[in-house]
């Protein structure tokens, strides 16, 4: 009979607590860096370094979803997505979590939730999602898209 040797489970050691993902491969970590790059121009107010890690052609788009429920879509130029970054007295800050890192040859995908804080306060969060090539040996982002919403948890 196949059914007794089907419900027959290998026992295996529990993961021990406290032990992290290993590190993301130097192929992960050079898709995230123009990422982390463009999140460093977020919070020093710096449009050309936001720009210097985008590819001319590329644009931004993002579905947003108001607090009583309705939603738009916006497509943006680069120009327009940086036309709002200027020095200021307020902190901007933006954090991936639990980032998914898809690579196939010269392009990749990051996919990952996201919040954002001015001064350290939640603003808004929702799931960013970037679309990057890689050309002369440097990954460039193509296109960003992301949700974006002012009920976040946490």
């Amino acid at each position: 009979m196949i059914l007794p040797l089907l419900l027959q489970i290998t026992p295996v050691a529990p993961i021990v607590k406290g032990t992290a993902l290993p590190p993301p491969s130097s192929e992960e970590a050079a898709v995230m860096a123009p990422i982390t790059a463009m999140f460093a121009g977020l919070a020093a107010r710096d449009a050309a370094a936001i720009t210097a890690q985008l590819r001319p052609e590329g644009s931004a788009t993002v579905a947003a979803e108001k607090p009583d429920g309705t939603r738009s879509v916006k497509h943006l130029t680069w120009s327009e997505f940086t036309a709002g970054i200027k020095p200021g007295p307020e902190r901007y800050e933006e954090r991936l979590s639990t980032p998914a890192i898809e690579i196939d040859g010269d392009i990749a995908m990051v996919w990952a939730p996201y919040v954002f804080t001015i001064n350290g306060k939640v603003h808004h969060c929702g799931t960013d999602h970037f679309g990057l090539v890689r050309e002369s040996g440097r990954w460039k982002i193509l296109n960003i898209t992301w949700s974006q919403r002012t009920t976040c948890e946490g």
